[in-house]
């Protein structure tokens, strides 16, 4: 297992600084590894981790984990919390970590030379005992695990757009396979669809 210092300039060196968040990050998956009993990071498949946030935490979870969007072992869920679950995949275990609300304040009191509070939350969550930086639950998913990881070679065709579905994400509406955007669940919307590529030159504002 990697030291904290390693994790975290791993870290930086994706992010291009260190910041608190990464920290947080960072030592939650290894207090997951000590609650899981498992070594971090993994090199298989058996750590799914399911961000609660984007952005600076993700790169701590992935430094420290191994755990990474391209080999299907990390989940963002953008709820707008600092929080993750680690799911062993083996045991069908899952624990939800999040940082204590007072962690920000009790960090003052472990870096009292601290020039601020940024200074104070990104030295003292490197130090600060998991018990009174973190707190955690052991949780249940909505479904099986393997019906949240499915499978890379399942495929359908959506039957309103026509496009592809992999990993096994269609939804079943009236008996007609859809993607889950036609289903209604989509981030996006397109009242005209148009198959021709946009160019450079047909974006280019005049």
């Amino acid at each position: 297992m990697w030291s904290l210092e390693s994790i975290l300039q791993e870290s930086a060196s994706r992010h291009r600084h260190l910041c608190p968040r990464q920290v947080l990050g960072a030592r939650m998956a290894l207090f997951a590894s000590e609650l899981f009993a498992l070594d971090l990071p993994r090199m298989d498949k058996r750590l799914l981790v399911i961000s609660e946030t984007d952005g600076c935490t993700v790169d701590g979870l992935v430094a420290a984990s191994g755990c990474h969007v391209g080999g299907r072992t990390l989940r963002i869920l953008d709820f707008g919390k600092v929080a993750a679950t680690f799911v062993d995949i083996d045991t069908e275990t899952a624990i939800r970590i999040r940082p204590r609300r007072e962690a920000r304040s009790l960090a003052r009191t472990y870096v009292p030379t601290a020039k601020n509070k940024w200074e104070a939350m990104l030295r003292g969550y490197q130090i600060m005992p998991y018990s009174e930086l973190f707190e955690y639950q052991h949780v249940r998913l909505n479904g099986p695990v393997s019906a949240l990881l499915s499978r890379p070679s399942a495929k359908a065709v959506c039957g309103s757009c026509g496009e592809e579905i992999i990993n096994g994400r269609e939804v079943m509406r009236a008996g007609e396979v859809l993607c889950r955007p036609c289903a209604g669940d989509g981030y996006y919307h397109s009242p005209l669809y148009s198959s021709v590529a946009m160019t450079p030159q047909s974006m280019s504002i005049k």
